[in-house]
């Protein structure tokens, strides 16, 4: 079995947020709607099932990683770009020739104390963080010890230590 993969996922808690997840029957829901290349390729190649998530505030005060999710299915083609009604189609995308994929997460547990972006990047164990290599990216590979280090900064300012 491969080993367990890390990821940051971006989400503007306007459009969806940790919440909302939470609030999904079964607390599972698709990430859909991403149109970026980048971020594109690591839902169809490398994000897989069992694989750690955290969920990460963005385009709000203060941007933050609220909580945690667990990968519960790898990439597949997302539906919602051959959707004329939906909120990110993408008419070059079909059925046949999909351009777009998607996975499905589970919320497992918000953070008692978000850690704000202001503390990972005053953290110097993270500053080698992908997040601040292509901030616009909407899906950020991170090393278990990143993981680590962002749960522990939630634990040390009082919240719950998350596996």
């Amino acid at each position: 079995m491969a080993d367990r993969g890390y990821w940051l996922f971006k989400s503007e808690p306007t459009a969806y947020s940790f919440a909302d997840l939470m609030a999904e029957e079964a607390q599972t829901a698709e990430w859909d709607g991403v149109r970026n290349y980048q971020a594109r390729n690591f839902l169809r190649d490398d994000v897989k099932a069992g694989d750690g998530v955290l969920f990460y505030h963005s385009n709000v005060k203060p941007i933050a990683v609220v909580g945690t999710a667990v990968v519960a299915r790898d990439g597949y083609p997302d539906d919602t770009a051959w959707d004329p009604d939906s909120e990110h189609p993408d008419p070059k995308s079909t059925p046949d020739k999909p351009i777009w994929f998607m996975v499905d997460i589970k919320g497992e547990a918000e953070l008692a104390n978000p850690v704000t972006l202001a503390q990972i990047k005053a953290d110097p164990r993270l500053e080698n963080c992908s997040l601040f290599k292509r901030p616009r990216v909407s899906i950020h590979p991170i090393t278990k010890a990143e993981w680590d280090i962002i749960l522990g900064l939630s634990a040390a300012h009082g919240g719950a230590h998350v596996e």
